[in-house]
C-alpha cells in the first residue's frame, strides 16, 4: 500500500543518486509491504514475549502487550482526530520516556513519518526542521513544549496542532476518542520502502539535512549490528543516554531491544554519570549505552560503587581514546564495545566484541557491510595508509531534498566523512573527521551554524568557529571573534555572547572558549581560512606548555 501524501516519495534523491544497498543476505530480505512497529510487536507476539516487560521507568513498568495496547489506542486517536494521509509527517519532540517511546511506536504504526528532534533545540532549529520536512502536526512532552508554541505561533508556520503527553505516556488529546478499532484504520501496511523516518542531523552548514530512512532500512539495521555483534538476549535490560532522536538511540534503546525481545529502562530525569552507575546498579541493568567522556566519568563513581550485573558497555558518537577504554576496563573488567555508525546509515556499521576487540581499533566490518580506506580519486590505498572511508550496505544515505547527496554519496558507495586506515586483518583505525564537524561529548556541533548565531549579535563583526581538543568532552566549541568595538575585548562581553548562542540555539552548541581577533584569515575571495584558527589554537597550545 503506497503512501497517500507523496512529498517525501517526491523529495527524496532519485534512484541513479542513491547509494548501493545490499539485500543478498536472508536477514534483509522482508515482504512488499511492511510496518517497523507491526513486525517488531507481531516477532515478539511469535516468540512469546508479549507478557514481558518492554518498557521500564521509576513509576511504571509496561509488558510488551501493554505497549502494543498503548500504541494501537494512540494510532487510533490520531487517525480519527486528525485524519491526515497516510505519509504526512509528525514531528515528535521529548526527552527520552515511556511516553516519548510509544509515540514513535505510535506513528511509525499509523503509517506516519517520524521526524525526531532534539530534546534541547531552541524555536528556530525546530522551525527549520518544521519547513524542512513540511510538518503540520506534533506530539509533544508537556514539560518541553514552550518552543514548539513559539513555533506555531510564527508567521506562516505549518505548525498547526500540537499534542502533549506525559512521561507515563498520558496523551492530552481535546476530545474523547472512540476505544474501539476499526478494522480498516489498523494496521497501516506500507511499500518496505516506503520512509517511515525523517532523521535530522546537525551538518556542518547550519543547513540541516534529513536522512530519509524505509521500514526495511530500518529492521535491516535490526538485522545487522545488533543480530551479529550486540547479540542481546530477552534477559538483558538495557539503558542509556543517547536521544531517541538520535538514530543511535533510536536503535539503541527501542527498537534493537524490542527485536531481542529485551526491555528497556528510561529514566524521567535524565543521567548524570553517578545517576547512571546508580540507576544500573539499582535497576540491574545489563547493557549500557552513552559516549567516552560520559564512561569516563562514570569510572569515578563505578569505582565505589561496582555494577556487577552490566555486561556490555557500548561506546559511540565519538572517537573513543585508548585511555578511556583501559580505564573502564581497569575499574568494571569490561571490555568497551566501540562502535562507528552514521546518521544517514542509520546505526553501527563497524564493530567488533569480545574476544574479537583489538587496543586502538573501532572494529571489523559488520557483517551484511562491505567497507574501504580510499583516496581523494576513490581509489583503494595501500594496508596501513589513512584515506577515506567508504561503506555500502543494506542502509545507505537517502538525503531529503538535498544537494549535498552527491557529497555522501560517490560511485555508490556511501562516504560518512571519516579519516581511517585498515591493517591487514581488517581492522579500521579512526583517525579525525575529514570534515568541520564539531563532536563535543558526544554532540555533532556545526560551526557556520555557530558563526551565524553569534553574528546576529550587535556587537561581532565576524567570528570563526572551531573545535578545540578538550581531555573531558572530546572536543569543545571555540570561537574567534572580530567586534565592532575592539576596545570592549572584556570577560563580560564573553559571558553575553555565550549566552546569546544559549538562547538561540540548543544549549551545548555555545562556544565555551572565546578569544577575540583584529581580523580573521581569509582568502582573496572573502573564504574564512578555519585551518589558519586550527594554527593559531595549535600555537596558543604550544605556548602555554612549560
Amino acid at each position: 500500500m503506497a503512501h497517500q501524501d507523496l512529498f517525501v516519495q517526491q523529495h527524496v534523491p532519485t534512484p541513479e543518486k542513491w547509494p548501493t544497498l545490499l539485500y543478498g543476505q536472508p536477514e534483509f530480505r522482508f515482504d512488499a509491504n511492511l510496518n517497523t512497529t507491526s513486525y517488531l510487536f507481531n516477532r515478539a507476539m511469535q516468540a512469546g514475549w508479549m507478557e514481558r516487560i518492554l518498557l521500564r521507568s521509576p513509576n511504571l513498568n509496561l509488558t510488551y502487550q501493554e505497549v502494543q495496547t498503548r500504541v494501537d489506542q494512540l494510532v487510533l486517536q490520531m487517525q480519527t482526530q486528525w485524519q491526515l494521509p497516510s505519509g504526512s509527517r509528525v514531528l515528535l519532540r521529548g526527552a527520552n520516556s515511556i511516553g516519548m517511546a510509544i509515540a514513535w511506536l505510535a506513528v511509525c504504526k499509523a503509517g506516519y513519518v517520524v521526524v525526531a528532534s532534539m530534546p534541547l533545540l531552541r524555536a528556530k532549529e525546530l522551525n527549520e526542521i518544521v519547513q524542512k520536512g513540511q510538518v503540520t502536526h506534533a506530539l509533544c512532552d508537556s514539560l518541553l513544549r514552550t518552543e514548539l508554541d513559539t513555533v506555531c505561533a510564527l508567521s506562516g508556520s505549518m505548525l498547526k496542532e500540537l499534542i502533549c503527553f506525559t512521561h507515563d505516556a498520558q496523551f492530552d488529546w481535546p476530545q474523547a476518542t472512540p476505544t474501539k478499532i476499526k478494522d480498516d484504520l489498523l494496521p497501516y501496511l506500507p511499500r518496505t520502502d516506503d520512509i517511515g523516518l525523517l532523521a535530522f542531523t546537525s551538518g556542518t552548514t547550519g543547513v540541516p539535512k534529513a536522512a530519509c530512512h524505509s521500514h526495511r532500512d530500518m529492521l535491516s539495521a535490526c538485522n545487522a549490528w545488533p543480530l551479529h555483534v550486540l547479540k542481546a538476549t530477552p534477559d538483558d535490560i538495557i539503558i542509556g543516554s543517547p536521544p531517541l532522536a538520535f538514530t543511535f538511540g533510536l536503535g539503541g534503546l527501542l527498537l534493537f531491544p524490542m527485536h531481542a525481545g529485551a526491555s528497556v529502562y528510561f529514566h524521567d530525569k535524565g543521567y548524570s554519570p553517578e545517576v547512571m552507575v546508580d540507576t544500573i546498579r539499582q535497576v540491574g541493568a545489563t547493557i549500557s549505552y552513552t559516549a567516552p567522556t560520559f564512561y569516563r566519568q562514570m569510572a569515578a563513581f563505578a569505582l565505589n560503587k561496582p555494577m556487577p550485573t552490566l555486561r556490555i558497555s557500548v561506546s559511540a558518537g565519538e572517537a573513543l581514546p585508548d585511555a578511556t577504554r583501559t580505564l573502564w576496563k581497569t575499574i568494571t573488567q569490561l571490555d568497551m564495545l566501540d562502535g562507528i555508525g552514521a546518521t544517514e546509515m542509520f546505526h553501527i556499521f563497524i564493530s567488533s566484541a569480545g574476544s574479537e576487540i583489538r587496543p586502538g581499533a573501532i572494529g571489523k566490518i559488520v557483517p551484511g557491510y562491505s567497507a574501504k580506506v580510499v583516496d581523494e580519486q576513490g581509489n583503494r590505498v595501500p594496508i596501513g595508509t589513512v584515506g577515506k572511508l567508504a561503506v555500502v550496505g543494506p542502509t545507505g544515505c537517502k538525503y531529503l531534498s538535498d544537494d549535498r547527496q552527491a557529497n555522501y554519496v560517490k560511485g555508490g558507495w556511501n562516504f560518512p566523512g571519516d579519516a581511517f586506515y585498515e591493517d591487514a586483518d581488517g581492522y579500521f583505525f579512526y583517525q579525525s573527521r575529514t570534515d568541520d564537524m564539531i563532536i563535543s561529548s558526544g554532540y555533532n556541533i556545526g560551526g557556520p551554524e555557530v558563526e551565524s548565531c553569534l553574528l546576529n549579535h550587535p556587537s561581532v563583526t565576524e567570528c570563526g568557529v572551531i573545535g578545540k581538543p578538550d581531555l573531558e568532552r572530546g572536543m569543545i566549541v571555540k570561537a574567534f571573534i572580530v567586534l565592532k568595538d575592539q576596545s570592549a575585548q572584556t570577560d563580560d562581553i564573553k559571558k553575553q555572547l555565550q549566552d546569546w548562542v544559549k538562547q538561540q540555539l540548543a544549549p551545548y552548541k555555545y562556544p565555551r572558549e572565546i578569544q577575540f581577533l583584529n581580523a580573521l584569515p581569509r582568502t582573496e575571495t572573502g573564504k574564512l581560512q578555519r585551518f589558519k584558527l586550527r594554527e593559531l589554537e595549535n600555537n596558543n597550545t604550544h605556548a602555554v606548555k612549560p
